[in-house]
């Protein structure tokens, strides 16, 4: 009999929700400390497997570079586990007195969770932590092209937390990576929420499941260098930025944008630390390779170094090349340096005014990346009010690598590797996505009206009387 993948898929979807539904009804009932200890786990065994992990993903997929992935592994378990370690996420959460209020922290439920392939491991120990601190079973769904990986950092979290005391199932992961057995997930009765993270197409099919979503917009933040910046610390950020994991970062700045007057010295600051200029012919060359007939992204691209691209594109680089720029001017679908771009590769846009950078900037994100993350390199904070009342996004990054800025690594963001995009951005929170977005709210209200608790009433004649034969005996 032949081997059906999809009906296999499905099956093994069905049996990890029924595991992870039994897992479910004891992880409610856990106290905030044994869940701690869950999650403190998870981000130890993760935390000592960075570097395999970082290494296999590097192998299997092709995207990035086995440095950064360790950064990112090390980021998802440390500082994740950091941030959410005195945090509390079940039972009371506060008490208001005066209001007669009471608020109970209640873990959602199963959650499926969709993991891409430009972070199949850190995302795993990511959601894994976020979920099981708030009480929450989770299973994944692995990208096709991240399967192996994505398993192994499942395999290591699940072992950690059945170890602290987690119940068998409490975190699973499809073997068989399918759109059927991830629409399969989607689907089931067991599973109350989906925790998207991915491309477009699996974003809007989490949210057309019927189920309570937390899906992801497509990222193309502008970077601003106003003429208040320090340029070189400008552009130092965004080569970090842009060149960390080889652009995979959804945060991670797409274009820049300059008034006329500051063109020269940002480009030679650039050029100075190995941005390569295109003319007019190699830009056409590598737009021709960035997306598909269809629009997509070609995959082929995706987190690969600038040398190999320009060599992919036909044109030679000089040694040392980090990113590469061309010039824009327009924002839309037939201006691939305009979209979202996940290599080392920008669009540079020159203005005349201000008023014309914040046009550009408004106009570009309209087109892609509306909610998602802004750059500004600025000291003038007049104009980083200005700017900050009128982009469009979730995240406004002041001087700060807008990759690292905006996962919470060098700002104060919280640490997280899904980024709501609000409702600009079509995506149901703006927030950085934390274990507080996977619990709800039981309120416990009193009758306002009910008399508050008055003293006894004091009886005048009996304390004057007292007091008489207190002061006759101290005569």
């Amino acid at each position: 009999m032949e081997f059906d993948k999809d009906l296999s898929a499905r099956q093994e979807a069905r049996l990890l929700c029924r595991q992870g539904f039994q897992a479910q009804k004891q992880l409610r009932t856990m106290t905030q400390s044994q869940l701690d200890a869950i999650t403190a786990a998870i981000a130890k065994a993760f935390h000592a497997a960075s570097t395999e992990l970082a290494d296999l993903a590097v192998r299997e997929t092709g995207f990035g570079n086995v440095e950064d992935k360790i950064t990112k592994n090390e980021f998802a378990s440390r500082t994740v586990q950091d941030a959410i370690r005195d945090m509390k996420t079940v039972g009371i959460l506060r008490e208001h007195p005066q209001e007669k209020l009471w608020e109970v922290g209640v873990p959602v439920g199963l959650i499926c969770a969709i993991v891409p392939s430009t972070n199949p491991t850190s995302t795993v120990c990511y959601k894994a932590q976020i979920a099981l601190k708030s009480g929450n079973a989770i299973i994944f769904s692995p990208h096709p092209k991240a399967l192996e990986c994505t398993l192994r950092a499942a395999k290591i979290v699940a072992q950690a937390a059945e170890a602290a005391g987690a119940p068998a199932g409490s975190i699973g992961c499809l073997s068989l990576a399918s759109m059927a057995g991830c629409q399969e997930l989607m689907a089931a009765p067991e599973v109350s929420l989906i925790l998207a993270t991915g491309g477009p197409g699996m974003v809007k099919a989490a949210y057309s499941s019927g189920k309570p979503a937390i899906g992801v917009g497509a990222g193309n933040g502008p970077a601003y260098i106003h003429h208040s910046a320090d340029i070189p610390h400008a552009i130092d950020c965004i080569l970090r930025s842009k060149s960390f994991d080889n652009g995979t970062v959804c945060a991670s700045e797409q274009s820049i944008i300059v008034e006329k007057p500051m063109e020269q010295q940002v480009k030679q600051e650039a050029q100075r630390r190995g941005f390569y200029f295109m003319d007019k012919t190699e830009a056409g060359q590598l737009a021709k390779l960035l997306f598909r007939p269809n629009g997509s992204l070609n995959p082929e691209i995706v987190g690969k170094p600038a040398t190999h691209l320009a060599e992919m594109a036909g044109f030679p680089v000089p040694k040392g090349t980090k990113i590469l720029v061309a010039r824009e001017q327009e924002a839309g679908p037939t201006r691939p340096y305009s979209m979202e771009k996940l290599c080392p590769v920008l669009a540079f846009f020159v203005m005349e005014s201000e008023d014309a950078v914040l046009k550009k900037a408004i106009e570009v994100l309209t087109h892609e990346g509306s909610g998602h993350t802004f750059a500004i390199h600025c000291t003038d904070e007049a104009v980083i009010r200005r700017f900050a009342l009128q982009i469009p996004v979730s995240r406004f990054l002041v001087n700060t690598p807008a990759a690292l800025g905006g996962i919470g690594a060098t700002t104060g963001l919280f640490p997280a590797l899904t980024l709501g995009c609000g409702a600009v951005g079509g995506s149901s929170s703006s927030n950085n996505i934390s274990p507080l977005d996977l619990i709800n709210i039981r309120r416990v209200a009193w009758d306002k009206s009910t008399p508050k608790e008055t003293p006894p009433k004091v009886d005048t004649a009996l304390v004057d009387l007292l007091t008489a034969k207190i002061l006759e005996r101290l005569k």
